[in-house]
């Protein structure tokens, strides 16, 4: 357990100076990052559905910038909310897709109430979940990372970056991970709550 407490409440730290020695962005402008994200509509609407499912949450305490030791645009941390890395982003989508990826996250913590992020399966469907509905995965994303293989790309992006960050989780070995993405794509990859379909 304290490994996986470990790895939920990473270490952040804002640099004091209002520089980020990793690169990124100043605080300052993440922070103005941050309030662009939110008048997106995704993120507003995610925002209303966590509502909805009882979960309120102020947006401008929920979600903010900080400097992270780890190699991440953004992180949710149950308790805590979303974290904004603002040495690692440089660019408005950016944040609003890392605002938008971790509200999944956040919302599926809110109507799972059993959900554990220490067991591999719970955080592979939750991982699956978020890279389909957030658009982490669209085509224009996929191709500027490098990835040009058109056909099919949604769904190997899907998997790869899920099994990516379940890879992360201490408690999840290579082929745990696998197990767990494998076990658990068909009922996740089309699960679109809150939305009606993938966006």
């Amino acid at each position: 357990m304290d490994d996986i407490r470990k790895y939920l409440s990473l270490k952040l730290t804002l640099d004091p100076n209002g520089k980020c020695s990793y690169g990124g962005v100043t605080p300052p402008e993440c922070l103005r990052m941050i309030k662009k994200g939110l008048e997106d509509p995704k993120v507003k609407f995610m925002i209303e559905e966590m509502e909805k499912s009882g979960c309120s949450i102020k947006p401008n305490k929920f979600i903010r910038g900080a400097r992270c030791q780890q190699l991440a645009g953004a992180f949710f941390s149950p308790g805590r909310g979303i974290h904004i890395c603002c040495n690692n982003v440089t660019f408005q989508d950016e944040v609003t897709q890392g605002m938008i990826h971790e509200l999944i996250h956040a919302y599926d913590e809110c109507r799972g109430k059993n959900l554990d992020w220490s067991n591999c399966y719970h955080q592979a469907c939750a991982e699956i979940r978020a890279n389909v509905l957030s658009g982490d995965c669209h085509y224009l994303r996929e191709y500027l990372r490098g990835h040009k293989n058109l056909r099919g790309h949604e769904p190997e992006c899907v998997r790869r970056r899920a099994t990516a960050s379940v890879r992360s989780n201490p408690n999840c070995t290579e082929s745990m991970t696998k197990m767990a993405v494998d076990a658990v794509w068909e009922t996740c990859y089309n699960d679109t709550k809150p939305f009606d379909k993938a966006p």
